[in-house]
């Protein structure tokens, strides 16, 4: 025997809304449901059986065995009644029963007089309806022991299959739910989202194409050719057909032709979902960049125009310092210094400009540009190696002055004054300070210096003060050897 329902689903409006959850009218002809009637059936020795739902104004047979109809009225159902007890009802004979004697099932000519229907209550305790077995012959002694018992198994077979279903459509439901919110939110964004399968075919793209194109979505890479810039379209189709054919991702920048057939610059990028270009799939978008890289343009010519500008400063600057040392020899020394030094600025800033133009912030080419007067790059005198490190715009002063000035004492008193001198550079970069290691070799024998001049404050200045960092020098025979450690967020 099983527990009776729970009163509170017994409520119709209740139970109402837990049947409505099951979805049955996708349950008419279940073959499993079908097997379980006919077996109940043949365990109960009758020659109908059912699975039967109580609506709210009929009983509907799912499945069922022997029996003709899909459905009767509710005010004639015995399963009505058997529902809303935990054991299985039993009527012997219905025409001799106060409560069933004159339904329609009974005085007609389907002359239903045995009935046996276990319950089929929900999870939650509503009341659903029940699965039963029915003859026209009356059966005093009703169910057997082991008939009851089974028939409550096959109930509880029925109750199993009803809940999978119920519980497949919440999560076909939750899945489409959530289907349609990220498809809402895919064709929602400003960008242009695509998908394409191995091989580059294309599947889908998002609303924001049609919009954008007022084309078709594209199917092959050919396809593209309607809305890329003609001039733009193979140098780009070439370049993401090598990143199919690696399996690496894409990125490039070309003009796309709109609805209204001018041109707009976007930015195209795409991933592949694993590293094999036989099964890989390929998810793109496209963002349009066009203001930005009108802009961005803009900037480049007045930038190259200030360059001017400031190269010329600086060479009035040096013709200045120049013109007032003239015939003093002790200026004429402190005029040289300051000269070096303005000139290694004006390298610097020129190669911050370059910086801005190609986003290029790399350490190894600014060192390249500052040493190229003693020996780099293309010689053996300066030795440039190590790790990529970058550096912003506003770092690239302090790291002039320093560089400048270990070079131009090195070209004066170490390794840089001597033929066969070298200095090697090597950068490595870690988790949170990169550390750039100068050594000096083949030059005179390398001492401390007595105190600490304009050069070592100069330097101590950019180093400690602009870029958070410390230097550690020492003097072995073989020449001066310099430990510069720069925290890369300063950088």
């Amino acid at each position: 025997m099983g527990a009776d329902p729970a009163p509170r689903l017994c409520d119709e409006d209740e139970r109402l809304v837990t049947l409505a959850s099951y979805s049955i009218q996708e349950l008419f002809g279940d073959e499993e449901l079908a097997r379980l009637a006919r077996f109940a059936a043949h365990l109960c020795a009758t020659p109908t059986g059912a699975v039967s739902l109580v609506e709210a104004e009929r009983q509907i047979f799912l499945a069922s065995e022997g029996v003709a109809v899909t459905e009767t009225p509710r005010s004639t159902s015995l399963c009505s009644h058997a529902m809303l007890k935990g054991d299985v009802l039993v009527v012997p004979d219905a025409s001799k029963d106060a409560r069933f004697a004159g339904f329609a099932s009974v005085t007609s000519e389907r002359h239903l007089r045995f009935y046996a229907g276990a319950p089929l209550i929900s999870a939650e305790g509503a009341p659903l309806g029940a699965l039963c077995v029915t003859d026209t012959a009356p059966r005093p002694a009703g169910l057997t022991e082991l008939q009851r018992e089974g028939l409550l198994v096959l109930a509880d077979a029925v109750k199993r299959r009803l809940l999978a279903h119920r519980q497949a459509g919440e999560v076909s439901a939750a899945i489409r739910q959530s289907a349609e919110r990220l498809q809402f939110m895919i064709d929602s964004v400003p960008d242009i989202a695509w998908s394409a399968g191995p091989g580059a075919r294309f599947d889908y793209v998002n609303a924001r194409w049609r919009e954008t194109t007022g084309r078709p979505a594209p199917r092959h890479v050919e396809d593209w050719r309607a809305v890329i810039h003609p001039e733009e379209f193979e140098r780009t189709r070439a370049k993401f057909i090598d990143a199919v054919q690696r399996a690496v991702p894409f990125e490039d920048q070309w003009q796309m032709r709109q609805a209204d057939a001018s041109y707009r610059w976007v930015l195209s990028r795409a991933v592949p979902s694993t590293d094999d270009p036989e099964t890989a799939r390929w998810f793109g978008t496209l963002t349009d960049i066009d203001d930005s890289y009108r802009i961005s343009k803009e900037r480049e010519l007045l930038a190259g125009e200030l360059a001017h500008r400031i190269k010329n400063i600086f060479s009035v600057i040096v013709g200045l310092v120049s013109l007032h040392a003239r015939g003093d020899a002790t200026h004429k020394v402190f005029a040289d210094t300051l000269s070096e030094n303005i000139r290694a600025l004006s390298r610097a800033q020129e190669f911050t400009l370059q910086i801005d133009r190609i986003q290029a912030e790399d350490l190894k080419g600014l060192l390249e540009v500052l040493m190229a007067p003693y020996g780099a790059p293309g010689g053996n005198a300066v030795v440039i190696a190590g790790d990529k490190v970058h550096f912003g715009v506003r770092a690239a002063t302090p790291l002039a002055l320093v560089f400048h000035e270990m070079a131009t004492n090195s070209a004066k008193y170490g390794a840089l004054s001597a033929v066969d001198g070298t200095v090697s550079i090597t950068l490595d970069r870690g988790e949170e300070n990169a550390v750039i290691t100068w050594q000096e070799t083949g030059g005179p024998i390398t001492r401390p210096p007595a105190d600490q001049g304009f050069g070592s404050r100069l330097m101590t200045m950019a180093i400690a003060h602009q870029l958070g960092g410390e230097m550690e020098q020492s003097w072995p025979a073989k020449g001066l050897r310099a430990v510069i450690t720069l925290p890369l967020d300063r950088l």
